[in-house]
């Protein structure tokens, strides 16, 4: 599965089902006309190479992707970076292969791109490379806050797999996978909108969040009626309130380590259907 998403308003704007033995760069190329010069595209490790840098700098796609890899492998450029100690440098990339430059109608030449020191609260240190060459209006102190917010995507795949049980395909047909897929995004972008007005209307303070487990268990049996539009006002409304005193404090740059657990893995008898 391979997903566009939005951190924020925490809705996956596009998601579609591909071969295990599909890479993600072939996925995000396919995507790529979703995007626009008004958006920026977040990238964690795994999509780092000549042609994508070109491809999205072609396109006028602003990106911030994370580049750095352990030994020698990676950009030469990145490793020399890493050593000079500095918090950003303008670099230049060589220019693409040129079977890939074919295969992804990007140009035969070389990118300027700047490179970007950040260093984790554990003290791990992360180089991300930008098309934003201007230091002056995009500052390198504010890409460390940028890269956090790709971790939102990785809770929005924790609540598909696990909260809605996306993995527990109701059929092994191809078509009842993307069905599955369809319904559990549609589900989730539902209950991020609904978390989102809630805490809008009820004007709750910045620092409290909305338990989106508790809105999982209130939207769960009303999405029918909601979705047929039987007294949805009048239903909505008391979810609404009813998920609004259901909060958190959240506090920033406070993590815990993750405890290991074992995958649930249903048999077919145990699935929806």
């Amino acid at each position: 599965m391979f997903g566009l998403f939005l951190p924020g308003a925490e809705l996956m704007l596009a998601a579609s089902l591909h071969s295990v033995h599909e890479n993600e760069r072939q996925m995000l190329f396919e995507h790529l006309d979703r995007l626009s010069s008004d958006d920026l595209l977040l990238l964690d490790r795994g999509y780092p190479c000549r042609w994508l840098p070109a491809v999205l700098n072609q396109r006028g796609i602003p990106f911030c992707m994370r580049v750095e890899q352990s030994g020698n492998g990676g950009f030469a450029c990145v490793r020399q970076f890493l050593r000079s100690g500095l918090d950003d440098q303008i670099v230049t990339l060589r220019a693409p292969d040129l079977r890939d430059a074919v295969d992804y109608e990007c140009p035969v030449m070389a990118l300027t791109v700047r490179l970007v020191r950040h260093v984790a609260s554990t003290g791990k240190v992360r180089v991300l490379m930008t098309n934003l060459l201007d230091s002056a209006r995009y500052p390198a102190s504010q890409f460390g806050d940028l890269y956090h917010q790709r971790w939102r995507i990785e809770e929005a795949f924790k609540r598909l797999k696990h909260r809605l049980n996306l993995e527990h395909v109701s059929g092994l047909s191809q078509r009842a996978v993307a069905q599955d897929l369809a319904a559990r995004v549609l589900c989730d972008n539902l209950q991020a909108l609904t978390t989102l007005t809630a805490h809008a209307c009820h004007e709750l303070p910045p620092d409290r969040r909305i338990n989106r487990a508790y809105v999982h268990s209130v939207l769960k049996p009303l999405l029918p009626s909601l979705l047929l539009g039987i007294a949805a006002a009048t239903s909505l409304a008391h979810a609404l309130a009813l998920i609004a005193r259901h909060t958190f404090r959240h506090r920033p740059g406070i993590s815990k380590q993750r405890k290991p657990r074992s995958k649930p893995h249903k048999s077919m008898t145990q699935k929806p259907c």
